[in-house]
């Protein structure tokens, strides 16, 4: 009989690093998320795909026709993608994403404290949800008596992150 190696965690170092997504509409898709949150088009893969990427990254965000030209996002009570968020190293850099949002009258669908992060959610052209957020310092965090996280939900005061400008 054998033995079933020990099952180990993935290592803290491991990261999740890019999305891909299939959209209806190739050159929407790039103008969202190229005027709208700022990404910089690295390349298009022939007429049917592109990558886009903040820094000099290869790519964080992938975009496809590849089987969905046209097509139109999950109904209501179907599986799939909730949102990709997407990770700001400071407060005032969510801000300066808040910012082109607006200038792009982008609408949003909330934004909220959750302790540990502040966030931002909207859509994207093809629905799928897209959250903008930093991590608050880790000694920040709200914990309970017995050390575990105890994440919230309050209303993020957009006016004040404003101010990190």
């Amino acid at each position: 009989m054998s033995q079933t190696p020990k099952q180990l965690p993935p290592d803290s170092q491991v990261r999740i690093g890019h999305v891909h997504l299939k959209v209806a509409d190739l050159e929407r898709a790039i103008a969202f998320y190229r005027d709208g949150l700022g990404f910089r088009l690295t390349q298009r893969y022939g007429r049917n795909a592109a990558f886009l990427a903040a820094g000099g990254y290869h790519h964080h965000i992938g975009l496809n026709t590849w089987e969905s030209t046209g097509g139109s996002p999950p109904p209501p009570g179907s599986t799939g993608l909730y949102h990709l968020a997407i990770l700001y190293p400071t407060r005032a850099e969510l801000a300066y994403g808040l910012q082109r949002l607006i200038r792009a009258n982008i609408p949003l669908e909330g934004a909220a404290d959750h302790g540990v992060s502040e966030a931002i959610y909207l859509r994207d052209p093809d629905g799928n949800g897209v959250e903008l957020y930093w991590d608050k310092p880790q000694s920040q965090w709200p914990r309970t008596a017995d050390g575990e996280l105890a994440m919230v939900t309050h209303p993020l005061n957009l006016d004040a992150l404003l101010k990190e400008i």
